[in-house]
């Protein structure tokens, strides 16, 4: 069956289910790119080629779920939340994929190599970032509950509680960064210079990462407020 026909079914029984699977797929992408970095980190460029077309096969895949998305959500039919909403829900996940997918290509492309003295922080760094984006999966999982249940207080307290560790994991990769830079900088005379500009582009763009995931959630909690 194809992603296409397979969410078109999805949305015969909610408009909620199709997007929790929208996300399972960018997150799918996220979590990619934990062997990705592990492959980096020991110079095997090959199995980082691999990993780097799962990350790109998924960001793929995502984009295709969004699309038939927004081709499958009716007008007509009655949405527990409003229209906009979700087509702009749909949005702001599919930008986490897009994340993961410039990290692994740019690192690749330049077959960029991290120093050993940062590589086990950077690879913690970037395994919270994907802590980050299953927090956010974990939320989105819980909506067509909150459906069922009329909003109702106790399950919106759930999803509460579930942002709120949202970001105080995003704030753990705020404090990572601060913390790689910091090492980075003491190593800049050691290493060239356009390597190093590169490196501190791939440090902010999984902060971004983590931030993405953050908006995620900060949308639901939008949503659910409403």
């Amino acid at each position: 069956m194809s992603l296409g026909s397979s969410i078109a079914g999805l949305f015969g029984r909610s408009p909620i289910a199709p997007l929790q699977s929208h996300y399972a797929t960018v997150h799918a992408c996220t979590a990619a790119l934990e062997p990705f970095f592990q492959a980096v980190i020991k110079g095997d460029w090959s199995e980082a080629a691999s990993c780097q077309q799962v990350v790109q096969q998924l960001e793929n895949d995502a984009d295709t779920l969004k699309r038939d998305f927004r081709k499958n959500l009716p007008n007509s039919l009655f949405l527990p939340m409003p229209r906009t909403d979700l087509l702009d829900m749909v949005s702001v996940q599919d930008r986490v994929a897009n994340r993961a997918k410039d990290i692994a290509g740019l690192m690749l492309g330049r077959q960029m190599r991290i120093p050993e003295p940062v590589a086990e922080a950077m690879l913690a760094y970037v395994l919270r970032a994907i802590d980050a984006s299953a927090q956010a999966l974990q939320a989105i999982n819980e909506l067509d509950e909150l459906v069922e249940t009329g909003f109702g207080g106790h399950e919106v307290k759930l999803i509460e509680r579930m942002l709120e560790e949202l970001d105080r994991i995003e704030g753990d990769t705020d404090e990572q960064q601060i913390a790689i830079r910091s090492a980075l900088f003491k190593l800049e005379s050691e290493w060239p210079a356009l390597d190093m500009m590169f490196l501190y582009k791939i440090i902010d763009w999984v902060g971004d990462l983590a931030d993405r995931a953050q908006k995620v959630g900060g949308f639901l909690q939008m949503l659910v407020a409403r």
